[in-house]
């Protein structure tokens, strides 16, 4: 049988397995043709993690070198984003950690690979991924990492300037955070703002942590 070829009315949800484990959507999600930005990516990056983790943290999409080790935040950003856990007290082999567009959206620049922002059609392509790993984790705590991210499960009007480090209400946890991406911290061009940037990091995940350990405390006793 043919692959199916992205079209204007595709998306992920094309390719959704019936049965909906973290394992059977990973295998899935590797023959995706939701959208097009399967066609230059080397490969589906799909999440990783404990599978019914509490915690479930959200990137934009996989980098250069996520694409090519098919595992998300293995890069620059993925080291940031251990560090920061670390210093939150938190642990990232108890975290699932995902993107909101599984594929690498690149641009060339010689050699190079240049990161290229997701479209929201491609975003919304996406998205059955996403919900089917928020459905199949059931996590008490979701971390937006980035505009991208928070928009994808709280609308365009998201702004991460006016609300991040805050708990929101939402949908598909009890409580989510909207922090910045580790990337675009990275890319601050003055080293006393990039400080200034992981220490706000920082205590947004701790704050993460904290709700988790309030979402803890509330759960009924087995």
């Amino acid at each position: 049988m043919c692959p199916k070829r992205a079209a204007a009315n595709t998306s992920a949800a094309d390719f959704l397995p019936q049965r909906r484990t973290i394992s059977s959507l990973r295998k899935a999600a590797q023959d995706c043709r939701g959208c097009a930005l399967y066609q230059n990516a080397t490969q589906t990056v799909f999440g990783e993690g404990a599978v019914r983790a509490g915690l479930l943290l959200i990137g934009e999409q996989p980098g250069d070198q996520e694409d090519l080790q098919g595992r998300p935040f293995v890069g620059p950003a993925g080291k940031l984003l251990t560090e920061a856990l670390e210093a939150a007290a938190i642990e990232r082999d108890e975290v699932y950690v995902t993107n909101a567009v599984k594929h690498f959206k690149w641009t060339p620049r010689g050699k190079r690979r240049l990161h290229a922002k997701p479209s929201s059609r491609e975003v919304a392509a996406c998205r059955p991924w996403l919900e089917a790993e928020i459905e199949a984790i059931e996590p008490q705590v979701i971390v937006c990492l980035g505009a991208t991210a928070a928009q994808s499960l709280l609308g365009p009007s998201f702004r991460i300037t006016r609300q991040r480090g805050e708990i929101l209400a939402s949908d598909w946890a009890p409580a989510l955070v909207a922090t910045y991406h580790p990337s675009a911290i990275l890319r601050a061009p003055d080293p006393a703002e990039r400080d200034a940037l992981r220490s706000l990091f920082a205590d947004d995940l701790k704050l993460a942590g904290k709700a988790l350990q309030n979402a803890a405390r509330r759960r009924p006793a087995k």
